[in-house]
């Protein structure tokens, strides 16, 4: 068995914008490094002062070095055949293969990642970066920060734990179902494998033990995994952050995005409020013209005193616009879903009675207009949303009292009428806010049967 332990340095712009500085490849065959490799790399665009500082290798060192495709036939040859092996191989491994991937070549390797080995052969380390790991162990770094440095310290470590290996560790990181190579390289193998495949909420926690990210899931297992394929910048600095990750089941898909959203609202984890706040708010609205006519239209929420409804985005109000022309039979055209138009195309296909075309009145066309409009409405009443719960033996349930959302909680499934007193006895008490009553509304215009009215 061999295996290619490798560093790379790279312009530092995040895995999509990541060009490489710098290679080392040295080959080892489980006893001894029987080949090297390294040289400098010319990215092709400029490297950044700040990783200047950090590597010492400025533009002029690298405008006459190779371009990556010059060496791409070496790094192919030098690396058949073996296992890819890194300190934090994930990175390495993932700016490698994009760098391939733009030449057209599908870069496949097994991986191994130093830091999840030492964090199980020499477990319990205060850190378990490159630099402090091979100070504890005794292994000096030349030249850090630097390919061939880091590269050769890591096989320096990578030899000790070969020689720690007792206990056919590698060996397990090596079959496929392992995941080992998949994990971010603070996360335990253990926390993971524990995760549920049940709905609920998921909390992913750094090293501090601070929550940095709060998602919901149908199945908790299967979406945290997905973080860790997932290649966008903001996955991958996520999923490098990730030492912990928490979970609460919720049986309940509502109760689920209910609960994330009052989470993310207490706890303003960093990658739930960076990619809060690229998305600006919408709102549906509506307004009487000049002719009697009632519409439906949407726009920026700072720009409407006070929307029927709020959505993240242009494409959730059109599609909710959709579904109410749809259900209240309104006209397109006096939902701002048709421009420019003398009549909609729903009258075309007898979808539209005719108000684009006076083949009906505009008292009648209104009060369609206004059934759909109190369809956003609470209208003060008492009313529960029933859902699955976390058991065959109980169901989650939503209570809103007098038009407002009041929590959500579980009882055991009964026959016999529940009364709203017996309701407020088992609710988890929550705030009440536009995000929730979003939530809300969209459960009830697809889950009809599951809400019931209270007195």
């Amino acid at each position: 068995m061999r295996f290619a332990i490798i560093d790379i340095e790279t312009t530092g712009m995040g895995i999509q914008g990541n060009k490489i500085t710098e290679i080392a490849i040295f080959i080892h065959d489980g006893e001894k490094v029987i080949e090297t490799y390294d040289t400098l790399v010319n990215p092709e665009c400029n490297i950044p002062f700040v990783i200047t500082q950090l590597t010492g290798i400025n533009n002029g060192m690298v405008s006459k070095a190779p371009k990556f495709f010059e060496i791409a036939k070496k790094v192919i040859e030098i690396t058949k055949d073996c296992i890819f092996v890194a300190h934090n191989v994930n990175f390495d491994y993932n700016v490698l293969h994009k760098e391939f991937s733009e030449l057209g070549f599908p870069f496949r390797r097994k991986k191994l990642c130093t830091i999840r080995l030492s964090r199980k052969l020499i477990p319990k380390l205060p850190s378990y970066s490159l630099g402090k790991l091979c100070a504890s162990q005794g292994i000096k770094i030349n030249n850090r920060h630097r390919a061939k440095g880091d590269a050769e310290a890591t096989t320096i470590l990578f030899e000790k734990l070969l020689k720690l290996d007792d206990q056919n560790v590698f060996a397990s990181f090596l079959k496929t179902r392992s995941r080992q190579a998949t994990l971010p390289p603070l996360l335990p193998k253990k926390i993971f494998d524990e995760l549920p495949e049940q709905t609920g909420v998921y909390y992913f926690k750094n090293n501090k033990g601070d929550i940095i990210y709060v998602g919901k899931a149908i199945n908790i297992k299967k979406r945290v995994l997905s973080h860790f394929y997932d290649k966008k910048n903001k996955e991958v600095a996520l999923c490098q952050q990730t030492a912990d990750i928490g979970f609460e089941i919720t049986g309940s898909e509502l109760v689920a995005l209910l609960l994330e959203s009052a989470e993310i609202k207490h706890y303003f984890p960093l990658y739930n409020r960076a990619q809060r706040r690229s998305n600006e708010s919408y709102g549906l609205f509506s307004y009487e013209d000049r002719s009697g006519i009632i519409h439906l239209a949407y726009n920026r929420l700072k720009l409407i005193p006070d929307p029927l409804v709020t959505c993240y985005n242009t494409t959730e109000c059109r599609l909710l616009l959709e579904q109410l022309c749809e259900e209240f039979e309104l006209c397109p055209k006096y939902c701002h879903l048709q421009s420019n138009v003398s009549s909609c195309f729903h009258f075309q296909i007898k979808k539209c009675k005719g108000i684009c075309r006076n083949k009906e009145s505009k008292e009648v066309y209104n009060s369609r207009v206004k059934q759909a409009i109190t369809y956003f409405n609470y209208d003060s009443k008492n009313f529960v949303l029933t859902d699955n719960g976390r058991n065959n033996n109980e169901n989650a349930f939503v209570l809103v009292e007098k038009g407002a959302y009041r929590g959500y909680g579980y009882m055991d499934k009964i026959d016999d009428i529940i009364t709203l007193k017996e309701y407020n006895k088992a609710v988890i008490i929550q705030k009440d806010n536009r995000d929730v009553q979003r939530i809300i509304h969209s459960f009830r215009r697809n889950n009809e049967t599951s809400i019931s009215e209270l007195h």
